[in-house]
């Protein structure tokens, strides 16, 4: 008997590479990351082996090499059609070859093929990129590497893609991987956390700059590898000069010296200490059939879009008064809850809290343009910034026409994105948010949704910066050409980078200074960094390499926006491409050892190496769907739905018994069956969550009622809460106290998921003028048991703490009805 679902491709196929070792190193806030991939050919017959493979889509491949025996051959980057006919050539000659390309649909997407790999003989594949480090709202810089890579949808009507991805679930990858990394910045280093079991840390000085730390044993390829570096002080504005490549001709981006400047602005406390109240906010919510997904293994009851929708509930419950909101969700088709964006009220709140409340995984495929281009078709409202929430498993096959689209909307409003889930594209994620000058964030492993989310609402409620611009102070002869897009987005306390390119001569103990000014809230504001023009050491080409892939995406994206096939363009990016030896997605890696002494002989066996995907992937048993117990049907094959986007798993697969649970069966050589058990399903209702019980029960203006359901949540009984209340104090005052008091006590651990709906209570609070606060106050803490001030709940005075200016109407029992 053989297992068609273990150590073989889906066709039963031996699978030829062996193990990954990756070795990153992280200088501050760049790193590079060094992955050799070993194949061995056990097969009798000679092999050409395909490994499609997810890398970051704002990285700059920038090494590959191969090593056979003794022999070490470095690939030369190449335009793609030109090196796609080397490699086929050197093939049909019986020569080895190497060939590495970048995907046409996706940027995070590479193909690898490794060809005429004899019988018996081993290859090591070394393939090095570098990539900036994202910030995340928490100040840890994440880096991730990639083990996952989920199927890609296509929408209805595109073309197929042009790499296929041969997927195994992750807990059946056949190939092992090691992990180690070393992380050096000016500042301590204060922590490394990850997703993944990591081996203790080792700081190796004293003053914990440089530290290593390995990627635990036996890592299952079931989440992606993550690490989040916490430093000291992080929010330091750095600049660094990189000297140019000594063989590359002056003038030239590789040839002259290239700075890369970090900044952090930071906005005057005034302007920040008042939210805005005004605003058009549009969610955009995945409802394809991979949101069925749990969000991860510890807790399969919590799938994506459960947890989506109680992010939603947070969202809407935080929404300053006087903005005007709207919600869409997609699969193969979309829906919206209004026809246009409405006024939030306590009206449009319940109404639309009773439709997410509906909202399943029920809508097919993952299909986001159509609802973009229905929501920039929507008329701006004037004084009201358009913010874009969008929530997705990133799942889908045409990224670059989604950044696209998102880029030339870019004027009317801010896209923040939440890639939820192992897999998920981080060139569509990140790219959304670049594009529409935002903010990225990823949920994955055991990351909850909602404080990341109301993080980014945070940055969306800051004040839009406007009137961008970049000057420099540079000592005579020398000029900065700056290499980056514009600025278009600037938040408190996030880096902004630049690059550009240094040309002239100056002594090396010269210094320069670089400004940013901007209009914030109306005020002008401006952030200026003065740094030397001394090159740094030991920086090797990561800057020169960092900037060209800069450039290079952002005359790949105008070669798009001109319907594409421009020559010219095209023919730039190629230039830089093979200049800088930065891959780009019109040029190709291409390697061939011409002097190994023979041909390789006899027909080559063609062999597809698995990527692991999540979805059903670690839980071999786990796709329901709606059918009558005791049903008959036909399924496909298993090999077909690995093949096979989550989301399509409906129409593969007909109507599902909610019982049906999926087997892995031992297949023989001639069989690709599998089976299907039968069993009464077992129902578990998960107990609702206080704090989403609590928050549900607060009402638009911010306030809560006092009612049975508040007293369930506090603990307490009816009577118990009303005895309590002292006389003067109105009901709605008393009871938005006593939740206040409640949130503080015992919910500190989720403050940033409750933290705005909190300050929009203390605000309605204050609005009232209501006597008697302290003694409330007080009378909540001996009747919860608990000891808050009153200035931690933000009621001592608009001087403390944050506000939101807005409206703050009475809440009145009529308007009134719960929702659970």
């Amino acid at each position: 008997m053989m297992n068609c679902c273990g150590l073989l491709t889906e066709k039963k196929e031996p699978v030829p590479l062996k193990s990954i070792d990756a070795q990153l190193e992280v200088k501050d806030h760049v790193a590079t990351l060094v992955s050799t991939l070993n194949f061995e050919n056990k097969e009798d017959k000679p092999l050409e082996t395909v490994f499609v493979f997810p890398l970051p889509g704002d990285a700059a491949v920038c090494h590959f090499s191969a090593q056979i025996g003794e022999t070490h051959i470095v690939a030369e980057v190449k335009e793609k059609q030109q090196a796609q006919e080397e490699y086929d050539d050197a093939l049909s000659s019986g020569q080895q070859a190497f060939l590495l390309e970048e995907s046409d649909e996706s940027p995070d997407i590479f193909s690898l093929k490794v060809g005429s790999l004899p019988p018996g003989e081993s290859a090591s594949i070394r393939l090095e990129y570098v990539t900036e480090l994202a910030v995340q709202a928490d100040d840890g810089l994440r880096f991730c590497m990639l083990a996952v890579l989920n199927p890609r949808y296509q929408p209805q009507g595109s073309e197929g893609p042009s790499v296929q991805v041969t997927s195994v679930p992750a807990s059946l990858v056949p190939y092992s991987l090691s992990f180690s990394a070393q992380v050096s910045s000016p500042r301590p280093i204060s922590k490394i956390e990850s997703s993944c079991s990591l081996e203790p840390l080792q700081y190796l000085n004293a003053d914990q700059t440089q530290a290593t730390v390995k990627l635990g044993a036996g890592h299952k390829f079931d989440r992606d590898v993550e690490l989040l570096i916490y430093y000291k002080d992080a929010h330091q504005p750095s600049a660094v000069v990189e000297a140019g490549q000594a063989s590359a001709k002056p003038g030239s981006l590789m040839g002259d010296p290239v700075v890369m400047v970090s900044l952090y602005p930071e906005f005057p406390q005034s302007v920040m200490s008042s939210l805005a109240a005004c605003g058009e906010f549009v969610f955009l919510v995945d409802r394809s059939g991979s949101m069925d997904c749990p969000m991860n293994n510890s807790t399969p009851q919590e799938t994506r879009i459960s947890s989506a929708k109680d992010t939603l509930l947070l969202l809407l419950k935080s929404l300053p008064m006087g903005c005007y909101f709207n919600i869409y969700s997609f699969g193969s088709t979309f829906e919206h809850i209004f026809p246009t964006s409405v006024e939030y009220s306590e009206k449009t709140m319940e109404e639309a809290l009773k439709k997410v409340e509906k909202m399943g995984d029920d809508l097919g495929g993952t299909e986001i343009l159509q609802p973009l281009r229905h929501i920039y078709s929507q008329a701006c409202i004037p004084k009201h910034p358009r913010q874009l929430f969008v929530f997705t498993d990133g799942e889908v096959g045409n990224t670059k026409e989604v950044t696209d689209l998102v880029k030339k909307n870019a004027g009317s409003h801010r896209c923040f994105s939440f890639g939820i889930g192992e897999g998920a594209s981080s060139a569509l994620i990140n790219g959304m948010a670049k594009e529409g000058g935002g903010h990225a964030q990823f949920i994955t492993g055991a990351d909850r949704m909602q404080p990341k989310v109301m993080q980014s609402l945070r940055f969306a409620l800051q004040p839009a910066v406007e009137d961008i611009s970049i000057s420099w102070d540079l000592p005579k002869g020398v000029a900065a050409t700056v290499l980056s897009p514009p600025i278009t987005a600037i938040f408190q306390g996030q880096r902004s980078l630049l690059y550009a390119q240094l040309t002239g001569q100056s002594s090396e103990e010269a210094g320069g200074s670089v400004t940013v000014k901007y209009s914030l809230a109306g005020h002008p504001s401006q952030n200026q960094l003065h740094f030397s023009l001394k090159p740094a050491e030991h920086s090797g080409l990561t800057v020169h390499r960092l900037a060209a892939r800069t450039v290079i995406r952002s005359l790949e994206s105008e070669e798009r926006t001109q319907s594409g096939q421009n020559e010219e363009m095209k023919k730039k990016v190629v230039e830089l491409s093979v200049q800088s030896g930065v891959s780009s997605s019109f040029t190709a890696f291409i390697a061939v050892h011409k002097d190994s002494g023979k041909s390789v002989e006899g027909p080559l066996v063609h062999r597809n190496v698995p990527t692991p995907f999540y979805g059903m992937g670690s839980m071999a048993t786990a796709c329901y769907y709606s059918a009558p117990i005791g049903m008959s049907f036909q399924c496909a094959p298993m090999s077909r739905m690995l093949m096979t986007d989550m989301d399509s798993l409906p129409d593969l697969c007909g109507a599902m018994p909610k019982s049906a649970n999926f087997l892995y069966a031992d297949c023989d050589d001639d069989s690709e069956d599998f089976g299907v058990e039968f069993n009464e399903p077992e129902v578990v209702l998960p107990s609702k969550d206080p704090l989403l019980q609590l928050v549900s029960l607060q009402k638009a203006s911010g306030c809560w009622m006092l009612d049975g359901s508040l007293a369930a949540v506090l603990g307490k009984s009816s009577e118990e809460v009303e005895k309590a209340k002292p006389p003067p104090v109105n009901n709605e005052v008393w009871a938005s106290i006593l939740a206040l008091i409640w949130l503080h006590a015992f919910k500190m651990d989720a403050k940033e998921e409750w933290e705005l709906l909190s300050m929009k209570a203390a605000s309605w609070i204050k609005a009232q003028n209501a006597p008697c606060v302290s003694e409330c106050v007080e009378a909540g803490n001996a009747l919860l048991g608990c000891g808050v001030k009153k200035e931690a709940l933000g009621l001592s005075g608009l001087s403390t703490g944050f506000s939101l200016t807005m409206e703050a109407p009475q809440c009145r029992k009529e308007d009134t009805e719960v929702v659970d």
